[in-house]
C-alpha cells in the first residue's frame, strides 16, 4: 500500500538515489514534492516498473509535482569520498536545487545526514511505501539511465546501453578484459564471474 504523506504538518519532500551499486558512472539523486493527498494508481518503486513505464511516469511526475530536482555526483568524487557519502551528497544537492523549501524530508533507506535544520525520516523500502519517494526513485533512475546511454557509444564493449553500469556478468568480463574506462569507479572491486581472480585498482 502506498501513502501520500508520512506527516501532514509540513511540506514534505521525498528523496532517493540511483546508481549506488554500479561499477561506472555517477550516482544520481532526486527530490520530489507532490501535492498534499496525492495519489496515483501506477506509481511505485522504480525497480518494479519497466523502462517504458518509468519514462511515462517521469513525464507525469514532472507535470504534477509542486517541485522536483535531480542532482549527480560523478565517479571521481565517488572514489574520493566513497559511495555512501556521495549518495548522501547527491541528495543534499537535489534538495538545494528545489524551488520550494520543504519542512520535512522522507528518505529511502536507513542512512541520511541532517540537511540544514529540517527534520527527516528514513524509510526502509520507502520507494514502495510513499509516493514522493517512489517519484524520486523514478526521476533518479531515468535521468541516470539517460546519462549512461549518452556515454555508452564511446565504450560499447561494456554494454552500458543494457546494464547502465551495473555489475552484470558481461560488464565484469569486459572490465577484466579491457580494464577500466575513464568513467569507471576505481575504488570498486571487480571479480571475474568465472574464476576467483580480482581486478582491483583500489587506492
Amino acid at each position: 500500500m502506498m501513502f501520500a504523506q508520512y506527516q501532514d504538518q509540513f511540506i514534505e519532500v521525498g528523496c532517493d538515489e540511483a546508481g549506488r551499486g554500479c561499477l561506472a558512472g555517477p550516482v544520481f539523486a532526486a527530490a520530489v514534492i507532490l501535492p498534499k493527498n496525492f495519489s496515483h494508481e501506477r506509481l511505485t518503486d522504480s525497480k518494479q516498473l519497466s523502462s517504458a513505464q518509468r519514462y511515462i511516469l517521469r513525464e507525469e511526475i514532472e507535470r504534477d509535482a509542486l517541485a522536483f530536482s535531480v542532482a549527480q555526483i560523478d565517479h571521481l568524487e565517488i572514489d574520493r569520498i566513497n559511495i555512501l557519502n556521495a549518495s548522501l551528497k547527491a541528495m543534499h544537492k537535489a534538495l538545494d536545487a528545489l524551488a520550494v523549501l520543504p519542512g520535512f524530508i522522507l528518505v529511502d533507506g536507513n542512512r541520511f545526514k541532517n540537511y540544514k535544520e529540517i527534520p527527516h525520516a528514513c524509510i526502509i523500502k520507502g520507494d514502495g511505501k510513499y509516493f514522493s519517494i517512489a517519484a524520486a526513485s523514478i526521476l533518479a533512475k531515468t535521468y541516470r539511465d539517460d546519462y549512461m546511454k549518452s556515454i555508452a557509444q564511446q565504450y560499447p564493449e561494456y554494454d552500458w546501453i543494457k546494464n547502465k553500469g551495473y555489475p552484470t556478468i558481461k560488464h565484469r568480463e569486459a572490465v577484466i578484459m579491457y580494464g577500466f574506462s575513464p568513467f569507471h569507479r576505481k575504488s570498486f572491486r571487480v571479480s571475474d564471474p568465472q574464476h576467483s581472480v580480482i581486478f582491483d585498482e583500489k587506492r
